[in-house]
């Protein structure tokens, strides 16, 4: 069964993408938590980031170096920004096709809420 990654990523369903070539896909997310928010995936459905293997070498860095392009595009790479990448229920993951979040566009405070 297709993502709806893939699904946008073939076209079939629209999205504001900002970025795209053989191996990966960068488009706007639809619920922005951060004044910039974008999806980063490969074109390839990978579940999580458990199933990479040695061949997806090439497109997990690829993910970074378009990340890298991205915030700087975008205006964010001199400030910062974070990259996040969720792992299967607990590393809260909803769509199960990698997928590394680019956010940035003012300070994002700690990484995870203290308890």
């Amino acid at each position: 069964m297709s993502t709806i990654f893939s699904k946008i990523i073939a076209g079939d369903i629209p999205a504001d993408i900002v970025y795209q070539d053989e191996l990966v896909t960068a488009f706007r997310d639809i619920n922005p938590q951060a004044p910039t928010h974008i999806l980063i995936v490969p074109n390839k459905e990978i579940a999580t980031v458990n199933e990479l293997s040695e061949e997806d070498e090439r497109v997990a860095g690829r993910l970074l170096l378009v990340a890298k392009k991205l915030a700087a595009q975008e205006g964010i790479a001199e400030d910062g920004y974070r990259l996040m990448i969720n792992c299967n229920a607990h590393g809260g993951q909803e769509v199960f096709h990698v997928h590394m979040h680019l956010l940035g566009g003012r300070p994002l405070g700690p990484m995870l809420m203290r308890r």
